[in-house]
């Protein structure tokens, strides 16, 4: 049962999205992410060159923790347990790569049976997918993201560091076969990769019936390469898309939703565009992650981390982890500040805080 003080920050938003990250380990090395590949570095060097980072940090592989450092699935059930008892209604499982902790659908299977919480997800590069979609479905997982770059197989192993575009158009497929609802799928558009391909994305999304995301390149790399001059913005990804297709505004009473969303007229399908620099959508945020290793990020874009897993197992009771935890969300930041000159990059790197 629901508490009668649900988790709220200083600015007056109520916490109803936990995003948990399993692992923070990929098997993709994508550009936007862990950019180690020959393929990233070269991409780096000869773009951009008039306003590249003069000093940029050699890319290289995280330390990953070990297994003993990351939160076991007993210890991430009681926290979803406590979180549902404060409001908390949504789950997305994300990484690193979801599908490499193994048994993942025990923990599933256990979540969706957690009073009060209504929705269980997932976001998964979707290479592993398809030899656990079945298991998955039946252990209660509700949706699916899939992280598609590319339709291009020499681009899809540019942008990712591995070939696998076949096996994601096969999860795709599969994940739509088995009825999951919706199959949505994400791409990360970075100028002078893959922003050629905005159409043709769309395109696929029309043709498979797909909610498909186009989301703005954000300074998460590992590599700290990252520059504004490689973000196709919102305003021309849209305008792009209305001059190729008939698109309607979708309207959602979802005001902490990420995405602006577009049907299309003459097909099944939808396009919505996350927009974190150009328009950014702190104001309703209500959303809160648990890194893999136990610690509570308020944003994604936060420079400091508040751990859990440390309390846990020095003895803290539930009260006390409540407690805790209200503290370090009225602490939530207004909003983030990227583009702005006091923006400080998080040390941790998409993979490691989880998407």
């Amino acid at each position: 049962m629901t508490s009668l003080r649900p988790l709220s920050d200083s600015y007056g938003r109520i916490i109803r999205d936990l995003r948990i990250s399993l692992t923070d380990r990929c098997n993709f090395r994508c550009l936007y992410c862990l950019p180690e590949t020959e393929e990233a570095a070269n991409f780096y060097r000869t773009r951009f060159d008039s306003v590249r980072n003069p000093n940029p940090t050699a890319p290289k592989l995280p330390d990953w923790k070990p297994r003993s450092e990351l939160l076991t699935f007993e210890e991430i059930e009681r926290l979803v347990r406590l979180g549902a008892s404060l409001g908390i209604e949504k789950i997305r499982l994300t990484g690193g790569e979801p599908l490499l902790r193994q048994g993942i659908e025990s923990l599933i299977s256990k979540i969706v049976k957690i009073p009060g919480i209504s929705d269980v997800a997932m976001t998964t590069n979707g290479f592993l997918f398809a030899p656990k979609a079945r298991q998955l479905k039946e252990a209660g997982l509700h949706r699916i993201s899939f992280s598609l770059d590319s339709l291009d197989a020499a681009n899809f192993k540019k942008m990712t560091g591995r070939e696998g575009l076949k096996e994601v158009l096969a999860g795709i497929t599969l994940a739509r076969e088995l009825g999951m609802d919706p199959v949505k799928v994400n791409a990360v558009v970075i100028r002078g990769m893959n922003d050629h391909e905005i159409e043709d994305l769309a395109g696929f999304a029309r043709d498979r019936a797909l909610s498909f995301r186009f989301i703005e390149f954000m300074p998460l790399d590992s590599s700290r390469a990252w520059l504004k001059e490689m973000v196709v913005p919102a305003s021309e990804i849209l305008e792009r898309l209305k001059s190729k297709f008939d698109l309607k505004p979708v309207v959602s009473s979802n005001l902490s939703e990420t995405a602006r969303r577009w049907a299309f007229a003459d097909g099944p399908g939808e396009i919505g565009i996350i927009a974190p620099v150009t328009q950014a959508f702190c104001g309703h945020c209500n959303r809160i992650r648990l890194t893999s290793d136990g610690k509570i990020r308020t944003c994604l874009f936060s420079v400091s981390e508040h751990d859990l897993k440390g309390a846990m197992r020095g003895g803290a009771s539930d009260s006390d982890l409540a407690e805790r935890l209200r503290a370090i969300i009225w602490q939530k930041e207004d909003r983030h500040h990227i583009g702005e000159a006091e923006f400080v990059q998080p040390e941790r790197s998409m993979s490691c805080i989880g998407g």
